[in-house]
């Protein structure tokens, strides 16, 4: 992807603009996220597959990694309503400032930073997608907030995002005869997602929920982003992630079935707020997380690795190199979870073993070959003419007896012209092979119509199926 054009003058434009300018739960509403702007089944499918490809291979490899208190509320839970949208990912809504402004994220655990499109001048490139004008993405406009600021460089959240070393970058504040209280502020940021990116500048601002609000809470302003229809609020282990900084002991959401649309459907993301809530929830199978790799890719510290001990196909265990189901000193294989990324992802080995063994379940189907051409999806089977279609199951089992069993409709889907495609993709479906990061990752087709909860408090990764709507 090509470089997006420097954000920097826009920066100076919002320098200019800013200057003249007891809770335990939160529960917030998710709705499913948009693909490019196309009904056609087959280009819907190739871009869920592309994308979930391509963010692989960026959460595979470094990209910068934004590294407390918190805050009282008077209540445990905080509920948000999580919608699903067309583009394969899921999104809350979220308010900021003073008074507040309300605006769109898509949830992402495999991030930490939460950043809005910022300023009137906000310009987002090739985010032609359905239901988006790219020309008026809603923004957040700091000279409307009494309580935006713009982030110092001696402010500890800085380190947040750029570590200790942070010093370094705020030369002017060494300078002979700089005042002691400097204003220089935290250098800018940018972020690649797999086929998007974004920059913009650090704030503290007041996030505002029904009933409570969080002061001083770090966010990034974004002034440029490219294929990004909707800002971003991280999820992920790093200090500067939401869960983090309002203080969640842990947060549970259930992402219901969608036809690839933005229907006006949801289901609950929540946050609870108790350090004595790490009672297990009923009927939920636990996992324990697995302790991240340190390796000179900060970015592995962001991530939620859980412990998948076994790939099963029909009852029968796929054969995978342990390998790639345990992560080394280098980083290289294991398993994450991450609600941003929409198909599942296996590297290659693994991939082809899981098909094989589906393979020879399926043999008495014909290989969709000119559908598996048009969706990047593999392997399609032309089902034309059948009543009802047998498939093999499909499970993964984790460390202490967690056995996830997946129905089929989260890793099969209806592809058009009589076919069926499996939905999990390999960087041999699009693009070519890397090896490096985690091995699996875990996407929201596959967490569909399951209650899935990150337990912070006990290290632990649960879930149990559930109609989510």
């Amino acid at each position: 992807m090509a470089s997006p054009p420097s954000p920097y003058p826009l920066i100076l434009s919002l320098l200019l603009l800013i200057s003249t300018a007891a809770v335990t739960a939160i529960t917030i509403p998710i709705s499913p996220s948009s693909a490019p702007a196309s009904t056609d089944l087959h280009q819907i499918l190739a871009h869920l597959a592309s994308a979930s490809v391509s963010r692989a291979l960026r959460l595979k490899s470094t990209h910068l990694h934004p590294q407390d208190s918190s805050p009282v509320f008077a209540t445990s839970l905080v509920k948000t309503p999580l919608f699903p949208r067309s583009y394969g990912g899921y999104s809350i809504s979220l308010s900021f400032g003073t008074p507040p402004q309300s605006t769109s994220f898509v949830m992402d655990t495999g991030s930490s930073l939460v950043w809005f499109p910022c300023t009137s001048r906000y310009l987002c490139s090739r985010c032609n997608f359905p239901n988006v004008d790219p020309a008026a993405i809603p923004s957040f406009i700091p000279r409307n907030s009494s309580t935006a600021m713009l982030l110092g460089c001696k402010n500890p959240k800085c380190q947040w995002i750029y570590g200790p070393n942070v010093e370094s970058k705020c030369s002017g504040c060494d300078a002979p005869g700089s005042s002691p209280n400097c204003t220089q502020t935290c250098p800018p940021y940018m972020i690649q997602y797999g086929l998007g990116s974004t920059a913009g500048l650090l704030l503290t601002e007041t996030l505002d929920f029904p009933e409570k609000k969080v002061p001083d809470f770090l966010v990034g302003c974004s002034i440029l982003s490219a294929r990004q229809p909707e800002g971003i609020a991280g999820f992920g282990r790093g200090l500067d992630s939401l869960p983090s900084q309002v203080g969640a002991k842990k947060f549970s959401y259930c992402l219901v079935s969608h036809s690839f649309d933005d229907a006006p459907v949801s289901s609950d993301l929540v946050l609870d707020l108790d350090s004595g809530s790490g009672k297990k929830t009923a009927e939920v199978s636990y996992t324990p997380f697995r302790k991240n790799p340190v390796t000179s890719n900060s970015a592995l510290q962001t991530y939620y690795y859980v412990n998948l001990r076994q790939i099963v196909v029909e009852g029968k265990h796929v054969k995978v190199p342990s390998e790639y189901l345990e992560p080394g000193s280098d980083g290289n294989g294991g398993t994450i979870v991450d609600s941003g990324t929409t198909f599942t992802y296996m590297e290659r080995p693994v991939f082809e073993a899981v098909v094989k063994e589906i393979g020879k379940r399926m043999a008495n189907f014909t290989v969709a070959t000119e559908i598996q051409d048009l969706t990047g999806l593999r392997p399609c089977y032309n089902v034309s003419g059948q009543d009802t279609v047998s498939v093999p199951e499909l499970s993964f089992k984790f460390k202490g007896g967690a056995e996830m069993k997946l129905p089929v409709t989260n890793y099969f889907v209806l592809a058009g012209d009589g076919a069926i495609c499996f939905t999990i993709v390999s960087d041999n479906v699009v693009g070519a092979g890397l090896r490096g990061g985690p091995a699996i990752i875990l996407g929201n087709y596959q967490q569909r119509d399951y209650y899935i909860e990150y337990d912070l408090e006990k290290e632990r990764f649960g879930f149990k199926r559930q109609v989510c709507a």
